[in-house]
């Protein structure tokens, strides 16, 4: 009887639903979170000048642009559960592919799940002043190093969320797919209104637009000692390594655009829709984030951008304009746990994980993104002022951003090499799209997630470090799942 039942399990499939407005909604429902609303705080502290602002957000559209072209080639090629971690795994090898898998569920998918969480309950806590960074339910309790846990109602508010959300996924593709399109929807109308209002109600004498010196930094009063503690270098060179260090919140505001392909499965003529879908879906958000960054150097001064309280750049303009705060953000729908599924049925990663329940949905694999997600809500750095010994606890948001991007950005570069692996190797294979533009798209978007890297492990060591030696704990796992399977094998 038992074997029966496995028997059948094994034999269910996920269901091919998603139409081409389902598969661009996810694209768009994705990308639009918190990102859009927060970042450009530190993006223009980081830079001093509205121009710059504005450019730190065009060449992180151009990344995904170009990216997005890539990957729409290796995505109608390989319409599969798992996405990217097909992709790598097709053109590397299975180590390589799992280690994406694993740095997916371990920091790049769930921390950025995490990340939004923590943003939305920071834009709840305008209206509910009671949901707050410092209102501790549990007190931090230091662990090791300059690290701690707390529980605080704005951490608490985010692992509702979370939670929320992954039992909505479990209920089966047609709710979720309601829920992703309905906040899609809300979220897109959110950001255009605060593009319209920005654009027609701003330009004010004292805007960044019209009072700040839009390249030169300097004259707006900016310091690049100021703007990273500790930096060695000075002038055009300084500038240029904070310029990539300010693209870091844009790329994270962007970076979920390939979660349409961890359901590839799930989408009907993948061959013509996910292209279709991660070019138009990545084309609006990108043309939208530009504009939305036009509104607030319109709406507010540079000092305002920079210094938003808890970077809530939205909610400063709609104070700027209106008198009162107004606050719009949602998460998205947690798509990745497709790769942990996929993962799971190439037998390297827990085996309940591989399994679909009765609504065709990889319920195990969302309970487990969702768990861990929610877990990453709780860690906190903590830092020691040597002067006074006043001890502060560093933003959950920012150290998860720091990891995510360092981490996804190698992942980003494989993706892109991959092209011109697979074309070299399957020249043959059906490709119902071709990446246009082919082979300076690809370069041209390694070129700039390398120049990232290297920014990164310059300017911030520490946190980059540990984004990649998280990645890096997946090489014994790997080999422990491998030698797992090859004992099953041969028993």
């Amino acid at each position: 009887m038992q074997h029966g039942e496995q028997s059948r399990g094994e034999k269910q499939t996920l269901v091919r639903r998603l139409g081409p407005l389902d598969a661009t909604t996810i694209v768009v429902g994705s990308m639009i979170g918190s990102g859009i609303f927060i970042t450009s705080a530190e993006s223009a502290r980081l830079t001093g000048a509205p121009g710059w602002l504005l450019l730190a957000w065009t060449m992180a559209g151009l990344m995904t642009i170009t990216g997005a072209l890539c990957c729409s080639e290796l995505a109608t090629m390989m319409p599969r559960a798992g996405g990217v971690y097909v992709f790598l795994r097709e053109a590397y090898g299975p180590s390589i592919g799992f280690l994406f898998g694993w740095a997916l569920f371990l920091v790049i998918q769930t921390g950025t799940i995490a990340a939004v969480a923590i943003a939305f309950a920071k834009f709840v806590g305008v209206f509910a002043p009671a949901i707050a960074t410092e209102n501790y339910l549990v007190r931090p309790i230091h662990l090791f190093g300059g690290y701690a846990v707390s529980l605080s109602t704005e951490q608490l508010t985010a692992i509702a969320l979370i939670l929320l959300l992954t039992w909505t996924n479990t209920r089966g593709l047609e709710i979720g797919k309601f829920v992703q399109n309905t906040f899609t929807f809300a979220k897109t109308a959110a950001l255009l209104a605060l593009i319209v209002i920005g654009l027609s109600m701003g330009w004010k004498a004292d805007s960044a637009a019209l009072s700040s010196d839009w390249w030169d930094s300097w004259r707006n009063g900016w310091s690049p000692l100021a703007a990273q503690p500790g930096l060695t270098v000075a002038g055009g060179f300084a500038l240029a390594l904070l310029f990539g260090k300010a693209m870091v919140g844009p790329v994270f505001a962007q970076t979920a655009w390939t979660n349409v392909t961890f359901i590839g499965s799930e989408v009907r003529d993948p061959g013509r829709n996910l292209s279709r879908a991660l070019l138009a879906g990545c084309g609006l958000v990108v043309v939208l984030y530009v504009l939305a960054n036009f509104a607030y150097v319109a709406a507010l001064p540079l000092d305002g951008i920079q210094h938003a309280p808890q970077n809530r750049v939205a909610v400063a303009a709609m104070k700027a304009m209106f008198g009162s705060p107004g606050a719009l953000a949602m998460a998205a729908i947690l798509a990745g746990a497709r790769v942990s599924y996929a993962m799971a049925r190439d037998r390297l990663f827990f085996r309940r994980i591989s399994t679909i329940n009765a609504r065709s949905v990889p319920a195990a694999a969302l309970f487990a993104q969702g768990i861990w997600a929610a877990f990453l809500t709780l860690p906190r750095t903590v830092t020691t002022n040597p002067a006074t010994g006043e001890v502060s606890y560093g933003n959950v948001y920012t150290q998860l951003l720091e990891y995510i991007v360092s981490a996804d950005l190698v992942f980003y570069v494989l993706l892109a090499v991959a092209v011109i692996v697979l074309r070299k190797r399957q020249p043959e294979a059906d490709r119902p799209y071709r990446t246009w533009g082919y082979p300076v798209v690809p370069i041209v978007s390694v070129v700039l997630a390398a120049f990232l890297i290297l920014d990164l492990a310059y300017l911030a060591p520490t946190t980059s470090g540990i984004g990649y030696l998280l990645v890096l704990t997946g090489i014994p796992v790997y080999f422990i799942w491998r030698r797992g399977f090859s004992a099953d094998r041969s028993a």
